[in-house]
């Protein structure tokens, strides 16, 4: 409904502005402060005001003036507050949200765009289990793919794996050197990664402390591992495949636990072992920005604003991973119509280096989107998996349900404890509320903003925090299962409601009843910008929005079966609405708290 409302809105002024004959390249339609009473507004006077010549209030009440209602459905009337333009809704708008949200549990999802996505996320190297400082990358990963997936996109989820690094040839070199003796304390968690990224940490070690000649012999076994890579050597890719799988494995395990999961693993050999990594390298060599200096051969992008060369063949002919990395994404655009990756703020100048190198090899670079995020911290500081100084995800994500254990159970009193929720309901309320803290707390920031994770704040039931949220749909299932069990019409999914909005008739559940419209809209602009934190701002307006009604408006014990009725239907698009947008975030909607 608000999607076709902003659609009626803005046809209406653009209809207008072309009457005054005034330019219509920018409507300036926008959501209204809270004390305007209006659905959407326009602060197209401003931009006005200098070319007519006359006060941005008055131009607002000339345009106000020229814009026609009547063709429209849910645009009804227009008015000003002083340089605003604003567009109100009628009963038929709020009757039809009522009436669609209500039973539609699919509420939000977008039509079929027919267009398939690529999101790239998580991709970390599979050198050990994975850390807290790179828990933003599968959390924002993943929601990004939620998100598009409810805009309407067919979305594939990846996982590209650096299987033909150095950092690998030193796995498999140390794996296959040391044994269990040589290795240094005990396996932090009964799972394999955990193990084997032990004999990474001793291989590092030694590169480091042995003596010099150890340590040359050391370097020409790793450099053979690399060039077996590179010459297709079916033995080499064995050797370092037994390692990846194995470490990959336990970090697939890990990941589950947020949940984040992958439709594929693409390994960067892959692109080596098809030819196309030297293709790349033949076409590079072959174009007027390649230039061979230092011992390797390197494009200059200066003509896209980058000072720093792109390395992508050393003077041995073998590959870099961006080389294999360009590969890679030449395969994403023959197969979908768009691709996303999502990445660290250190792979910033990669990304630029590698856009700039695909639009120079023929490449439409418009279907390609990236998503930069800063870091997690700890207040203790920063993290390292090299030296195993780091603190694991598995780590954050135990301590998250313990706390959430606590948080719940100090919250229950003595008749929920013996007659409610039994052991078992605890443990999954704590499960939900303790992962769904941590993924919240880290999707709700910009990415492009430094995180310090905060226990108190992500726990906090009474703050705007996942528990706050997750209230909420705890709050509807509560008050529909009461209803259900006092044998009152409860809304049906695929069932229409048959309710009266209009008897809803108080100012907090028309508020909340405009919010459940806007949804959907939420949904489609957080997808074309690709920005997942604005859900989780919608949320919390949608919370504060239903604690309001909730407060006000009690529903069980409604004045007439008709009022009672229509906030039954209230109740559900709410639940159907905070569940999916939850969802689209990746986080629980526990039914009960």
């Amino acid at each position: 409904m608000f999607r076709q409302f902003r659609s009626e809105v803005e046809a209406a002024l653009s209809d207008a502005l072309a009457t005054l004959d005034l330019p219509t390249d920018d409507l300036g339609i926008e959501r209204p402060p809270d004390e305007m009473d209006a659905t959407l507004a326009s602060s197209v006077a401003f931009r006005l005001a200098g070319e007519v010549g006359d006060a941005p209030p008055n131009v607002a009440s000339d345009v106000a003036e020229a814009v026609d209602v009547d063709p429209y459905d849910y645009l009804v009337s227009v008015d000003t507050a002083g340089p605003y333009v604003n567009f109100h809704v009628g009963e038929r708008y709020l009757a039809d949200t009522l009436d669609s949200a209500a039973g539609d549990a699919e509420y939000g999802t977008l039509p079929d765009r027919d267009t398939s996505v690529v999101v790239e996320h998580t991709s970390a190297n599979p050198t050990g289990p994975v850390h807290v400082g790179r828990a933003r990358n599968p959390i924002v990963g993943d929601a990004v793919a939620n998100l598009l997936e409810y805009a309407g996109y067919d979305v594939d989820r990846h996982y590209y794996v650096n299987d033909a690094g150095r950092q690998m040839a030193v796995f498999t070199w140390a794996y296959e050197t040391f044994d269990e003796s040589d290795l240094e304390g005990e396996p932090a968690h009964d799972r394999i990664e955990y193990d084997l990224v032990r004999y990474y940490r001793r291989g590092n070690a030694y590169l480091e402390e042995a003596d010099p000649d150890d340590v040359e012999a050391a370097e020409a076994e790793i450099s053979a591992i690399l060039q077996g890579l590179e010459a297709g050597d079916e033995e080499t890719y064995e050797r370092v495949g037994e390692v990846v799988d194995a470490v990959l494995g336990g970090m697939k395990d890990c990941l589950a636990r947020l949940p984040a999961e992958f439709d594929e693993f693409v390994k960067e050999t892959r692109f080596m072992r098809d030819g196309s990594t030297d293709e790349i390298a033949t076409r590079l060599k072959e174009t007027e920005h390649a230039v061979y200096e230092e011992d390797a051969w390197q494009l200059e992008l200066d003509e896209w604003g980058i000072d720093k060369n792109l390395v992508f063949l050393r003077s041995d002919d073998t590959s870099l991973y961006t080389t294999r990395d360009l590969a890679h994404h030449e395969w994403k655009f023959a197969n979908y119509d768009r691709a996303v990756t999502v990445l660290g703020e250190d792979h910033k100048l990669q990304a630029d280096q590698l856009d700039a190198a695909l639009e120079l090899l023929g490449n439409d670079t418009d279907a390609l989107g990236h998503v930069i995020y800063s870091y997690v911290n700890l207040p203790d500081g920063k993290m390292s998996t090299r030296r195993g100084t780091g603190v694991m995800l598995d780590d954050l994500l135990d301590e998250a349900i313990d706390r959430a254990r606590e948080a719940v159970e100090s919250r229950m009193d003595d008749r929920i404890r013996d007659d409610d929720l039994t052991d078992e309901d605890v443990e999954r309320i704590a499960h939900q509320v303790g992962i769904g803290a941590v993924r919240y707390d880290i999707v709700s920031k910009q990415p492009a903003k430094a995180i310090t994770f905060e226990w108190e704040e992500a726990l906090d039931f009474e703050a705007q925090s996942a528990p706050f949220v997750q209230y909420v749909h705890a709050r509807c299932c509560g008050i529909l299962d009461e209803a259900a069990d006092a044998g009152f019409d409860v809304p049906k999914p695929g069932e229409p409601t048959d309710v009266d909005a209009a008897a809803l008739e108080t100012a907090e559940a028309e508020a909340l009843l405009r919010e459940v419209a806007r949804f959907p809209a939420v949904i489609e602009s957080a997808a074309d910008d690709l920005e997942p934190h604005t859900i989780a701002t919608f949320t919390r307006e949608f919370a504060d929005a239903y604690n309001a009604f909730y407060r006000e408006c009690p529903v069980l014990t409604a004045e007439s079966d008709e009022l009672r009725d229509a906030r039954l239907a209230l109740v559900a698009a709410a639940r159907y609405t905070m569940a999916n947008a939850l969802d689209a975030l990746g986080v629980s909607a526990p039914e009960s708290m």
